[in-house]
């Protein structure tokens, strides 16, 4: 039965990697389309709603996604952002950025400047996963 939450509904993307915890997903971005999220899979609305050790888990999964996103499109940034404001489910994006797409240097929910939007490699996905390996999420 449908909650009403579009990430308890659905996966929101292209799965990327998931565990039980949360799961990382290539999103439908046209202008961005490597903007990945890291989804966490039960529905908590902020990160201070979580326990100190899941905050942490969470965010080595969002600095393993940039990690990866960083070797495998070698971006000149990576954006990361926990809105929510529209869905108040807790995940957080993360946006290689080129000099060369459409609202760079701006944010990506700026006005759009021109350009287009950088190509990823027809295996960004796969890429992507082997560089995230089996738990990215894991204490050093």
């Amino acid at each position: 039965m449908p909650s009403g939450c579009f990430f308890c509904d659905q996966a929101g993307g292209e799965i990327v990697w998931q565990d039980a915890f949360a799961r990382i997903i290539v999103a439908a971005d046209a202008d961005h389309p490597g903007l990945c999220r890291v989804v966490l899979n039960r529905h908590v609305k902020e990160m201070t709603d979580l326990p100190a050790q899941e905050q942490s888990r969470l965010m080595r999964l969002v600095l393993a996604l940039e990690s990866a996103q960083r070797a495998v499109l070698e971006p000149v940034k990576i954006n990361l952002a926990s809105f929510g404001n529209q869905v108040p489910h807790l995940h957080w994006h993360v946006v290689p950025r080129f000099a060369d797409d459409p609202h760079y240097p701006d944010a990506i929910l700026a006005v759009r400047r021109g350009g287009r939007p950088h190509p990823v490699p027809v295996d960004y996905r796969a890429r992507l996963a082997a560089h995230l390996g089996a738990d990215p999420g894991r204490e050093p």
